[in-house]
């Protein structure tokens, strides 16, 4: 019982002290351009927890996370306020148009809305665990995002509920605002990688075998 206490206050300190730091260096990054690194230092942590280093240096991580991808990821974060830019005034445009080809036009750009939002929530995820290039990183994302529906709905599901608990829970705000949904969306994202990893090496495996049979 001692022990089951001790590791629960030690996961409350962990996701406080995340959050808050989440917080003060988005401040520190002036707010907009704060928020990009911010979140991929967050994302990096949470990495770093469900790979079973729970030991890690919280701050170290933070600061140095966000010292190096300060300006990668803000060049990400504007390349994907373009693109949210672009679709919202596609969507104005639909909105604005009259007959049946205007409703068409309007249901599927509030689809790519949806796989634009969905690419978003993946990128902090993909970004913090494998190394691409920066058109890699936005490619993979809207692909994983769009062949993991189940992770989606997994992604979806826990963060109603975390909406939910903020929601009636306002207090909770700087405590676990950041922190909680990143956790979850690693904890969920992590095991999708690890199946279409274990899926890329058996087609390797696969094509070898063919190629030495042939």
């Amino acid at each position: 019982m001692g022990q089951m206490l001790q590791e629960v206050s030690e996961w409350i300190v962990r996701l406080v002290w995340t959050n808050i730091l989440w917080f003060v260096f988005i401040v520190a990054g002036l707010g907009v351009f704060g928020m990009m690194p911010a979140t991929v230092a967050l994302f990096a942590v949470t990495r770093k927890w469900k790979t079973g280093d729970l030991d890690v240096s919280i701050w170290k991580t933070f600061k140095e996370t966000f010292k190096k991808e300060f300006v990668r990821s803000n060049c990400i974060g504007l390349i994907f306020a373009a693109i949210g830019f672009l679709l919202y005034i596609d969507l104005r445009i639909a909105e604005a148009m009259e007959g049946t080809f205007s409703v068409i036009l309007y249901v599927f750009i509030s689809f790519i809305i949806l796989l634009y939002l969905n690419a978003m929530v993946h990128f902090f995820p993909i970004y913090v665990h494998y190394q691409y290039s920066i058109k890699e990183y936005l490619k993979q994302s809207f692909i994983i995002s769009l062949i993991s529906p189940l992770s989606t709905l997994l992604i979806g599901i826990g963060l109603y509920f975390i909406g939910y608990l903020i929601t009636n829970m306002p207090g909770l705000i700087p405590f676990i605002l950041g922190v909680l949904p990143a956790y979850w969306i690693m904890n969920v994202c992590i095991k999708r990688f690890k199946t279409l990893e274990q899926q890329h090496l058996q087609v390797n495996k696969q094509m070898e075998i063919n190629e030495s049979v042939n």
